[in-house]
């Protein structure tokens, strides 16, 4: 026994480990919120909000109030029915202790008490109390006010009878847990504010309103917003396409139950040339899309195609009309309530009912063939639409067979500026994309070539925003960044989908200058891989570099600062009892002026670098911040850059 105690690869009965209570939520917290950095921080700001947004659905709630504090803790504040707080007979526990300190403890598993509820995970506030150093729970309910405090998911006290109230509603106010959440506990106000709003357009009638006390106007007053639609989903496709010109009125709008099922959904065709589909089950955004966005494009085809047809407006069309063309330039957003959501898929967020894809179909069939026969002069303009669709496809159909046949794969070669790395094995293979032969150069000379590979770029590529697909295709720079990667477009199912089964690159890192332009030639390939490479951001593979902003010296030694604080540190730890003067700031503008020693030790060198991983928060909210950055329409830019201009840095 002594033998099997001393030997470090023994494995018995004595190693298992039972984890009680919360206890395995803060072990495995990424099982339990996705992450513990910034995404799962403001997830758990989502769990407790979805509570409320329950009690708003079942129809007990409109009114729901989120604080941020200035110490970063959050309360989240509604005027529900209250956490109930009496005994639970089984448990012999407040029922209110039960909801938080017990995994799946709640009345959404009673449905009778919730018929459909939000939130991904389903895991509830128990999760938010096990990752918060302090939980305070405060329910109005009967007339009383009641309360139980929290550390680290475990009751400080039993729940108490605090003083009487006239309301009804619940107060969950938490700390996240900084040994938890290791990256920052510092709430992102726009973040938040983007969740809050999407949640006011798809619970039409409910008042959400964001408080940040760590912020102040110039009155005085603590930065807010309130979020509030009557109009739901119609509201929401109006704000998505408002840096876009529509090509009908007013969005088509529907809601009401198929087949058992709730669906509410609008759209609308604009003068843009591509689709942007936002799908929802139980306010939960299904990136991936699924049966309700299956259905939806099935109904939308089989409608228009027939009234097409039956109008003699196809006739003329010189080219076959694909489903892909009734949806070019189309916004909408779709959003079911399902009572038992089955979800697949990469990141879990993909619906699988199949029921759902007949109740949309009908639902889109229904309000849309009524559009139609009303709106004639509208059905047209959206046909003319489809047909130069079409016309468009056919031409980047050939594009992207040109394409193709340059990737490497095929036997073409790889572009001629790109310098290759020697490894073959895309897990561990990096390509950096960068601005200029001249920094290309010096990134080629510091590299470590085993495998990091180099792709210069000249100038600006394409804004695709602005383009019709086939023109993207053509384009050199796209074509060569298609080539370098090892991706195509096209397959047997879907001419547009994306295929990387022959990436070459887990790590894709754009690198360019930290001047405006720089920002600008990042925005475009940004917007490029949003539109036309989705699946590279949402796997995790895109990265931006970041170059230092400065050089701080004095005689041989030197420190490298990326903003005006490390600058201003720098200086006063080099400097030390000696005089300012004696130390000199060297301003980077470009890759360039680094030589190719700094450009490892400070961008490149995995050791020491910081690469920002681009993800997708809010895949609405993404869709229209790049049409309203890199669109026709310059009002909502001018009106953007207004409002944030002071947080930009000029350089003059």
């Amino acid at each position: 026994m002594s033998e099997e105690k001393n030997n470090p690869t023994a494995y018995s009965a004595d190693n298992i480990q039972v984890l009680e209570g919360l206890e395995a939520v803060r072990k495995r917290p990424s099982m339990y919120i996705g992450d513990t950095g910034p995404k799962g921080l403001h997830h758990l700001v989502y769990e407790v909000v979805d509570n409320s947004i329950d009690e708003a659905v079942a129809g007990y709630c409109d009114d729901i109030i989120v604080t941020i504090y200035e110490d970063n803790s959050i309360s989240v504040e509604d005027n529900g029915r209250g956490i109930p707080t009496g005994i639970n007979k089984k448990e012999n526990k407040s029922a209110l202790e039960l909801v938080m300190t017990i995994l799946h403890a709640g009345g959404k598993f009673d449905k009778d008490t919730y018929k459909v509820s939000g939130g991904l995970h389903g895991v509830g506030v128990s999760c938010v109390n096990a990752l918060s150093t302090h939980l305070k729970a405060e329910v109005h309910r009967d007339g009383k006010v009641f309360n139980q405090e929290y550390e680290r998911g475990k009751p400080l006290y039993e729940v108490k009878e605090v003083g009487t109230s006239d309301k009804t509603g619940t107060i969950v106010t938490f700390s996240p847990d900084p040994i938890i959440f290791t990256q920052t506990t510092v709430y992102n106000y726009d973040t938040l504010a983007n969740r809050l709003r999407e949640l006011s357009f798809l619970n039409k009638g409910i008042t959400l309103t964001l408080i940040d006390k760590r912020e102040q106007n110039e009155d005085g007053s603590d930065r807010s917003d309130v979020f509030h639609s009557e109009g739901g989903l119609q509201e929401f496709v109006k704000f998505l396409d408002g840096t876009r010109s529509a090509l009908i009125p007013n969005p088509i709008y529907l809601e009401g139950i198929k087949q058992g099922i709730p669906v509410e959904l609008s759209f609308q065709y604009n003068d843009t040339y591509s689709e942007n589909v936002h799908s929802y089950v139980n306010n939960i955004n299904t990136i991936e899309g699924g049966t309700h966005v299956a259905g939806f494009r099935r109904g939308l085809t089989r409608i228009l195609k027939k009234y097409a047809d039956e109008s003699g407006l196809l006739k003329n069309s010189k080219v076959e009309v694909t489903g892909d063309d009734f949806r070019e330039g189309l916004t909408a957003v779709i959003s079911v309530k399902v009572a038992e959501p089955q979800f697949e898929g990469q990141t879990k967020t993909k619906l699988g009912n199949t029921e759902v894809m007949g109740a949309v179909d009908v639902a889109v069939g229904e309000i849309l063939g009524q559009y139609l026969e009303e709106n004639p002069r509208e059905a047209k303009t959206i046909v003319q639409k489809v047909i130069i669709a079409a016309q468009a496809r056919a031409a980047a159909r050939k594009a992207r067979e040109l394409v193709q046949r340059k990737t490497v794969m095929s036997g073409s070669g790889l572009p001629g500026k790109l310098a290759d790395c020697s490894s073959n094995d895309p897990a561990l293979c990096e390509i950096f994309f960068v601005e200029g032969d001249s920094a290309g150069g010096t990134a080629k000379q510091g590299r470590d070539r085993n495998y990091q590979a180099i792709m210069p770029l000249r100038g600006k590529i394409l804004n695709v925003e602005k383009a019709m697909e086939h023109k993207i295709y053509e384009n050199e720079e796209i074509k060569n960044m298609f080539t370098a990667l090892g991706v195509s477009v096209g397959t047997e199912e879907d001419p547009k989908a994306l295929n990387i089964n022959k990436l070459r690159y887990h790590k894709i890192v754009i690198m360019t200058d930290a001047d405006v332009d720089g920002s600008h030639i990042a925005t475009l390939i940004l917007t490029f891989y949003f539109r036309y490479m989705r699946e590279l951001i949402e796997r995790g593979y895109v990265y931006i570099a970041t170059p230092p902003l400065y050089l701080v010296k004095k005689g041989k030694d030197h420190e490298y600062a990326w903003t005006e604080d490390q600058r201003l540190a720098a200086i006063q730890r080099l400097k030390g009892a000696g005089k300012e003067d004696s130390v000199s700031v060297q301003r980077y503008k470009g890759l360039g002026e680094m030589n190719a020693e700094q450009l490892w030790e400070t961008t490149m060198n995995p050791d020491k670098r910081t690469l920002r991983q681009v993800t997708i928060e809010n895949a609405a909210e993404c869709d229209r911040v790049f049409s309203m950055l890199m669109g026709d329409e310059v009002a909502p830019r001018r009106e953007f850059i207004e409002k944030n201009a002071k947080y930009a840095k000029i350089d003059v």
